[in-house]
């Protein structure tokens, strides 16, 4: 009713914008239609200042019609014209004129008629909530407004054409009807009424499926209603139609299939016999329970697998496991689900119900099955004896066997298959062992338990000996061990103990007693196990102590004896004595031996070491050695005059200063220098004499070198004296007081050098044919033992004149005094 009025006001409006209103342009007058029906035309206007009357002319356009006029009052503003044409335009004129018939003022405007009033030729009501209404149209109609009134309330439609429909009606309600036509200037009077009654509304059904095979439905009663009309039948159109009329508000179908799709409609009827209107509901049956009902068990996720032949109709199941106080769901749209999160060790009951929208199917016929046995507690792991690992555990409900794995940080797995409840196992040291225990029955392997490690003690390095030893050192080697983390060294004699830790595989046990047997044992640690103690020891010996020499004598220039302290066992000494010259030793079981060879002038350093089987010891401590210098290798005397003589030597190693000795048993001529010569002077002519040399060194030591013995040359003759002899020879004589020595003269003059040579024991020389009228320069020498001469002896000189008998000496003091001099002076050169 509501929206019918307002479509009623929304036509209005259109009208009421179709109207115009023409004001004069001069006067402001003006008119406007405020009203239209089929056959009148509402008009409004201002009043006018002096207006006795006012006059309104309607003329029809393009039409052949009369005019119509009507007069009003100037007490009247608003007019009506009627008998007008419908769905006719006409020219709207309204003067103001005054009292004498004067025109004052005009307006004018134009408007449309509604169209004629259309005749209802029926009404009738098919459905509870409307009323259908048919009738002719009529001429310049645009649309319709159809009236449906029930008392005071009415509803109104608008609508394009004939039949119209009327809705939003009371059911089993009378209501009289009526229609207008509608044009652009507006709508026509109603048409005359025609009575019709809606007709029941249709019943609310509510249904629902109590078992897979029924329907059960129900509704509320329906004003005025005398009876029901229900019908159902499957939604595909299979099978056939089941009919029921009732005067009861509920209803049971039977003997339906299960799981499917019905629908169902329903009318009421009233007493007439009048249908009202369907009512029509859809409702599914329950599904049917499934069948073949299949468990299987996924032992390693502790889920079971259910799987079945779909029912009809079902749309989703639910699977329902009970164990004891627990219950384990699963639901699905397939045929298949998975009951996940079992328990171990649980014996299940399982059934599957089916559902759809209209509710769940009964339970299937449980179904049972066992899972598998929990994993095995209180597992404890021995290591009875290095080697042998025992496993034990509790045992575990619903398990038939047990099977146990070992698996070593290897990657090496060994197992135990057993009705029992432990195992026994092989074991290597240095290896982690992890252990796990399954427990098994029908549905499979029991759930992953604890996982335990077990690690063995680290393996004991067996390969050690010293690499190095000393007097208190031993530095000890081996091989990384499995599991080792650490090594600890301990070294043990009868009184102390030394340890070595570290993480590499060397140690250095140092502060050790020298000569001496240790007990040493390497054992292995590690942080989870500890220190192995059943490690193996070894007897290691360190290196002999040092020897101390204790004194070093001299039996000769090149033996040495050398004696120090034994303080090793069975020791083997090497006394070392090394220098510029090379090295010399020797070697003894005893505490002393003997250098020989050593070289003279040589410095040494002695030191002894002691060997046995375990080492060498250090060093001892060096004893500094001086050979005494060495003599001179070649010595030369050489007389320079006669009682002076020249001694010169090679040098002798080791030497510093020098003593040279001439000795007679008469007298000893010496000198110290530190040159390899020397002039020793107050020889005696012709004696034999000892030539000695003694080389002594820096510090002291002295080496007696004698030579072969130096005889000194004769003596030079005196009393030498020329005489003439006949035949124009010269005879020189000569005086000596020793026997048998030779003599050699010779004369330099010059005319010509003269040499005569006597017989032995003659003291007196001939020289036959020499010149005479000269002067010559005559030199008696004696004749060595190699008949080498004399240089030193003096010289005379003579004048052999060509007359008388003698020969003249010439002294020339000077001249001997001179060539003495020089002979002096080259021997002192």
């Amino acid at each position: 009713m509501i929206a019918a009025r307002y479509r009623h006001f929304i036509l209005y409006g259109l009208i009421l914008i179709s109207c115009k209103m023409v004001i004069s342009a001069n006067t402001g007058f003006s008119v406007s239609v405020y009203d239209v029906t089929s056959r009148s035309i509402y008009l409004r206007w201002p009043k006018f200042p002096g207006a006795f009357s006012y006059r309104v002319m309607a003329t029809p356009m393009n039409t052949v019609g009369h005019s119509l006029s009507a007069h009003f009052s100037d007490f009247s503003f608003v007019g009506v014209l009627a008998s007008l044409a419908p769905n006719t335009v006409y020219t709207v004129k309204v003067d103001a004129v005054d009292k004498n018939g004067i025109m004052l003022a005009e307006a004018q405007t134009m408007q449309l008629t509604a169209p004629e009033i259309p005749i209802i030729e029926q009404a009738y009501s098919k459905l509870s909530n409307s009323i259908t209404v048919e009738w002719a149209a009529v001429a310049g109609a645009s649309s319709y407004l159809l009236t449906a009134q029930d008392g005071d309330s009415f509803v109104e439609t608008i609508v394009s054409n004939s039949p119209g429909t009327v809705t939003g009606l009371k059911a089993a309600t009378m209501y009289k009807i009526s229609i207008r036509s509608i044009n652009s200037g507006g709508r026509s009077q109603p048409s005359p009424a025609k009575k019709a009654k809606t007709v029941l509304a249709a019943p609310i059904l509510m249904a629902s499926s109590l078992s897979y095979d029924n329907i059960v439905m129900s509704w509320r009663a329906v004003y005025m209603a005398v009876g029901f009309f229900v019908s159902i039948m499957r939604s595909d159109g299979l099978g056939s139609m089941l009919k029921e009329n009732t005067t009861n508000t509920s209803l049971v179908f039977s003997s339906l299939d299960p799981g499917t799709l019905y629908t169902i409609k329903a009318h009421a009827w009233d007493a007439s016999g009048i249908p009202g209107d369907d009512f029509t509901y859809n409702q599914r049956t329950r599904p049917h329970a499934p069948a073949d009902v299949q468990v299987t068990l996924d032992s390693g996720a502790l889920r079971a697998i259910v799987s079945y032949t779909p029912a009809e109709g079902a749309f989703s199941y639910l699977m329902a496991a009970h164990s004891g106080t627990s219950e384990l769901n699963c639901s699905t749209t397939s045929s298949s689900c998975t009951i996940p999160s079992l328990e171990c060790g649980y014996e299940y009951s399982l059934s599957v119900i089916a559902s759809n929208e209209a509710g769940s199917s009964i339970p299937t016929e449980a179904v049972t099955f066992k899972t598998v046995p929990c994993a095995p507690k209180s597992i404890m792991i021995e290591e009875v004896e290095p080697g042998n690992l025992s496993v034990s555990w509790s045992d575990v409900d619903l398990s038939d066997y047990y099977v146990v794995f070992v698996k070593s940080d290897d990657g090496l797995e060994v197992n135990c298959n057993t009705s029992h409840t432990q195992c026994y196992f092989q074991s290597d040291c240095g290896f982690t062992y992890f252990i796990s225990v399954f427990a098994y029955n029908k549905a499979g392997q029991s759930p992953l338990g604890d996982i335990f490690n077990h690690t063995t003690a680290p393996c004991c390095p067996s390969d050690f000996n010293p690499v190095f030893v000393s007097s208190d050192t031993v530095q000890i080697v081996w091989s990384p061990v499995r599991g080792a983390e650490m090594y600890e060294t301990k070294a043990v004699d009868w009184s102390n103990e030394l340890l070595c830790n570290d993480t590499a595989t060397i140690c250095t046990l140092s502060a050790l007693q020298c000569n001496t047997q240790y007990n040493i044992t390497v054992y292995s640690f590690s942080e989870i196990r500890g220190s192995n103690t059943s490690c193996a020891s070894k007897h290691v010996a360190t290196a002999p102590c040092s020897p101390e020499i204790i004194s070093v004598s001299k039996d000769t220039l090149s033996v040495i004896n050398v004696h120090w302290l034994a303080n090793n066992d069975e020791a083997i000494y090497t006394v070392t004595a090394k220098g510029e010259a090379g090295m010399w030793d020797c070697t003894s079981t005893g505490n002393s031996c003997t250098l020989h060879n050593l070289p003279c002038g040589s410095l040494f350093s002695i030191s002894a070491v002691a060997s046995t089987e375990a080492g060498r010891s250090l060093p001892s401590y060096s004893v500094p050695l001086e050979t005494a210098p060495c003599c001179p290798a070649d010595l030369t005397v050489t007389q320079v005059t006669q009682s002076i003589t020249n001694i010169s030597w090679s040098t002798g190693s080791g030497a510093k200063t020098y003593i040279a000795t001439l000795e007679s048993r008469i007298a000893q001529a010496r000198c110290h220098t530190l040159q390899n010569r020397c002039l020793l002077g107050c020889i005696t002519c012709g004696t034999n004499y000892t030539v000695s040399v003694k080389a002594i060194s820096e510090t002291g030591l002295i080496s007696d070198c004698i030579y072969r013995g130096f005889s000194s040359s004769a003596c030079c003759p005196s009393g030498v004296k020329l005489y003439r002899l006949d035949n124009k020879g010269i005879r020189i004589y000569w005086q000596t007081s020793e026997g048998s020595i030779n003599y050699i003269t010779d004369l330099y003059g010059s005319k010509g050098n003269f040499t005569c040579t006597p017989s032995a024991a003659l003291s007196y020389c001939d020289v036959t044919e020499i010149p005479c009228g000269d002067v010559y320069t005559v030199v008696v020498s004696p004749v060595t033992d190699k008949g080498s001469k004399l240089t030193f002896c003096p010289k005379k000189i003579y004048s052999v004149t060509c007359s008388g008998s003698s020969v003249g000496m010439v002294i020339y003091r000077g001249k001997r005094n001179a060539d003495r001099h020089q002979v002096l002076q080259g021997i002192m050169n």
